[in-house]
């Protein structure tokens, strides 16, 4: 397993061997020993698996009391991966960090407490993303940010998504920066 931290501090790409032969491949998706030894330590609580169909795009999403970090794979199909840093004192704050993940790459991504994450399926299959979280979902803390907000500029690899209607009315990132400052 190899952990590459990215530019924006606290974010990493994990890459785990793919096993293949002719019956298929093999994979570890997580390997708590392994990411500790590259400096990543964290207590996972909950689990979660979600499906979208193709051409669909979901976020970006975020969650605060408590803010949720989480790890992020694909166990089947392919996602264009996108994390974008909402802490408003980083010096990298609204900038994000885009991957391919898919069941066959064996990359990763670890998301922090204190980003967004979204995604938009490509190809023409489902994708099913499962991602490991480090505190409890709360509804009342659930927060996002609008997918094509022109101030993020997230090169989006698909044209017309399918966007659920509580997404497509999600703020920008200066609403954000807005309500954040009045808190």
């Amino acid at each position: 397993m190899n952990v590459t931290w990215l530019d924006i501090a606290g974010l990493a790409l994990i890459q785990s061997p793919v096993y293949r032969d002719a019956r298929g491949f093999f994979v570890e998706r997580f390997k708590e020993q392994a990411l500790a030894e590259h400096g990543l330590r964290v207590r996972f609580i909950q689990d979660n698996h979600s499906r979208s169909l193709p051409r669909v795009l979901r976020g970006l999403h975020y969650q605060t009391n408590p803010s949720q970090g989480k790890l992020v794979s694909v166990i089947r199909g392919r996602v264009w991966d996108v994390a974008v840093d909402i802490r408003p004192d980083s010096p990298t704050f609204g900038n994000h960090f885009a991957a391919e993940l898919s069941d066959e790459n064996g990359l990763a991504m670890w998301i922090p407490a204190g980003f967004a994450h979204g995604f938009c399926v490509l190809g023409d299959e489902s994708a099913d993303l499962l991602y490991k979280v480090d505190a409890p979902y709360q509804p009342r803390g659930e927060g996002g940010l609008f997918w094509a907000d022109p101030a993020l500029a997230i090169p989006w690899p698909i044209a017309h998504p399918i966007v659920s209607p509580r997404d497509a009315q999600l703020g920008t990132l200066a609403d954000y920066l807005q309500a954040s400052r009045a808190a």
